[in-house]
C-alpha cells in the first residue's frame, strides 16, 4: 500500500513538473513583434537586392509566340544569362510610398502593359489572375483561371494590411480588358489589352509577425497578376459607391461607422441611423452622378445627419 501511494504522488509531481515546463517553454516562445520601423527598412533592402539579381521574361513578351500565356515570370540572373536586365534597372519599374500606422513603406510597380478599360479603386472588386511567391522564388499561391478578388473584404482596422494590400494599392494602376468573346464551349476570351503587372511588397503590408504556413512571419511578397475586368462595388446597394464611403479617407472601409451601430457604413443601407434609408437621401442622377443634399443647411448631407430624414 505503501508502495502504490509513493507511486501515485510521483506521478503526480511530475505531472505538475511537466505542466510548469510547458507553461515556461509557451512563455518562452511569445516574441514580441520586430519594431514596424525597423522591419520596413530591412525588407526594403531585401526586395532591392531582389530587384538587382533578378530578371523577367522580357523576350517572350517582346516576341510573344501562339501560345504565350502573357504570365510574368522572374528568374535569377547568372553567367549564363548576364545579359539580362535587372529588374532594378527596368524603365518598367516605379515605386510608391504607401503610409500605415505611421510608417512609410515602398512598394515596386512592374507594369508591363497599363490595360486599356477601367481601373480599380482600392474599395472594388477585380477579375484576375495572379500568382503569389516569395523572395525565394517559393510559390504559395497560383490561379489556374481568373478569379474574382473582393478588395475591401481583406481589410481591417485592425489589421489594414492582410496580404494584398500591396497587391491592392499597384492594381489601382492598372487597367480592365476591353472586352471577351464567349466561346462555343462557353469559355471566355479577353481581349488581348488586360493590364499585366506584378508588385513587391513589404511585409509590413503583408502578414508581418503573423505568418501562415507556407508564408513565414517577416516576409515581402511578390505578386504577378493579369487584370481582366472590374466591378464597381456598392456593397450595400445603397446607392453609394463603396469607395466613396471611406469617409476619413484613409483606404480603409471597416473603420467607418457614422451611426456607431458597429456595421461599416459600405454595408450599412441607413448610415446615420435614422430610420430612412441611405438611397432615399440622395440624388442619383440619370447619367450616374450623385448628389448629396444638406436640408438644415449645417454641412452634414441629409444621409449622415440623423436629424435630417
Amino acid at each position: 500500500m505503501r508502495l502504490t501511494r509513493l507511486l501515485i504522488i510521483s506521478v503526480l509531481l511530475s505531472t505538475f513538473f511537466i505542466a510548469c515546463k510547458s507553461d515556461d517553454e509557451n512563455e518562452r516562445v511569445q516574441i514580441p513583434p520586430r519594431d514596424q520601423g525597423e522591419q520596413a527598412i530591412a525588407d526594403d533592402e531585401a526586395i532591392i537586392s531582389y530587384l538587382k539579381t533578378h530578371y523577367y521574361n522580357k523576350k517572350d513578351f517582346d516576341n510573344p509566340s501562339e501560345s504565350f500565356d502573357y504570365k510574368i515570370r522572374f528568374d535569377t540572373i547568372s553567367e549564363e544569362n548576364s545579359d539580362r536586365t535587372p529588374l532594378m534597372e527596368s524603365n518598367l519599374l516605379s515605386s510608391e510610398i504607401v503610409t500605415r500606422n505611421e510608417v512609410d513603406y515602398t512598394i515596386y510597380i512592374l507594369k508591363i502593359r497599363e490595360g486599356v478599360g477601367a481601373h480599380p479603386t482600392f474599395a472594388d472588386s477585380t477579375f484576375q489572375n495572379y500568382k503569389g511567391e516569395l523572395l525565394n522564388r517559393t510559390v504559395f499561391d497560383n490561379t489556374v483561371n481568373p478569379v474574382w478578388f473582393d478588395h475591401p473584404g481583406t481589410l481591417t482596422q485592425d489589421n489594414p494590411g492582410i496580404a494584398v494590400k500591396g497587391l491592392t494599392r499597384a492594381l489601382t494602376q492598372f487597367g480592365e480588358a476591353s472586352g471577351f468573346t464567349v466561346n462555343a464551349d462557353n469559355t471566355v476570351s479577353w481581349s488581348n489589352d488586360f493590364g499585366i503587372g506584378a508588385v513587391f511588397v513589404p511585409s509590413g503590408l503583408a502578414y508581418f509577425a503573423s505568418g501562415t504556413t507556407t508564408i513565414p512571419a517577416y516576409s515581402p511578397l511578390i505578386f504577378s497578376f493579369q487584370l481582366y475586368r472590374v466591378n464597381e462595388a456598392d456593397h450595400d446597394g445603397d446607392g453609394i459607391p463603396s469607395y466613396m464611403e471611406d469617409i476619413d479617407g484613409d483606404g480603409i472601409l471597416s473603420n467607418d461607422d457614422s451611426d456607431g451601430n458597429t456595421i461599416p457604413d459600405y454595408l450599412d443601407n441607413d448610415d446615420d441611423g435614422d430610420g430612412s434609408l441611405t438611397r432615399d437621401e440622395i440624388i442619383i442622377n440619370e447619367d450616374g452622378s450623385i448628389e448629396f443634399p444638406d436640408t438644415s443647411g449645417n454641412g452634414i448631407p441629409d444621409y449622415l445627419d440623423p436629424d435630417t430624414f
